[in-house]
């Protein structure tokens, strides 16, 4: 659906031909999607389901199915539906809203500029501000500071603590067990960690295991002694903190995490 929005953006009166995009869908299924394998030909088929999409072949309007051949063959093209993009004529700055619900209610939010510039997704205007929607969960804005206290300022990964003058820099608090997915705003909920490792820890390169102990994804290739140092030399070794008295991260975020975000098996601990 970012995809589609971001495509409407940049041309509202273009179809998109499942042939053409089925590369695009590919790569940003494999890199943002679900751990388990999910073909392109799904989500463009199931969209209709809810009202937001219509799919078109040869012989009209209406989805063949979720089978790429028949996609393909059917020469089958989608775009948003004409409900859909009356009110997006009418009202532009819908989309906006639209694709950041999407994001908060899916995306960590390390993650929503990388999707944006994925989909070709241009939302400087809504950040800049807009109407707040009713009725949503709302962050605790206290979070970051209180798991950067229980952490003592470092990152739990690699122990980088950097501050300019004296304001920590480059340190994020991170959930373990997504926002979008429920994920409290409590610190056993979360990790103090640097840039760099909050964006790993988000894409499944990295995790935490029994024992708390970090987790590298053996799908991670990094042949430079910067990638080796920074990723794969973690495999095996424990967090640091959370700070006596406080609680480490609860176990079933724990758990959630490794099941839902951690790509593949994790490396061995290297021996050397």
């Amino acid at each position: 659906m970012l995809y589609a929005l971001g495509r409407y953006q940049a041309d509202a009166g273009a179809e998109l031909v499942y042939s053409v995009v089925e590369g695009d869908l590919r790569r940003l299924l494999v890199e943002y999607g679900p751990p388990r394998a999910t073909t392109p030909a799904y989500p463009f088929h199931h969209l209709v389901s809810d009202g937001v999409w219509e799919v078109r072949t040869e012989r009209g309007v209406g989805s063949p199915g979720t089978g790429v051949r028949e996609l393909r063959a059917g020469r089958a093209a989608g775009r948003l539906a004409p409900e859909l993009r009356a009110a997006l004529r009418r009202e532009p700055s819908l989309l906006g809203r639209m694709a950041r619900v999407l994001l908060d209610l899916n995306f960590p939010s390390s993650l929503h500029q990388d999707l944006c510039d994925a989909v070709g997704l241009e939302l400087e205007a809504v950040e800049a501000g807009g109407p707040a929607v009713s009725g949503r969960r709302q962050r605790d804005r206290r979070m970051r500071e209180l798991v950067l206290v229980a952490y003592e300022y470092r990152c739990a990964f690699c122990g980088y603590d950097g501050m300019i003058d004296t304001s920590s820099v480059g340190l994020e608090a991170a959930h373990v067990r997504w926002w979008a997915f429920d994920g409290p705003d409590d610190v056993d909920n979360g990790l103090c960690l640097c840039s760099l490792h909050h964006k790993l820890f988000d894409k499944g390169v990295l995790g935490v295991g029994d024992g708390h102990r970090i987790l590298v994804s053996q799908r991670f290739v990094g042949r430079s002694q910067a990638a080796r140092a920074q990723v794969t030399a973690l495999a095996g070794r424990p967090l640091l903190g959370p700070q006596p008295g406080i609680h480490p991260i609860a176990a079933a975020h724990r758990s959630w995490h490794t099941c839902q975000v951690f790509r593949g098996s994790s490396r061995a601990a290297d021996a050397g």
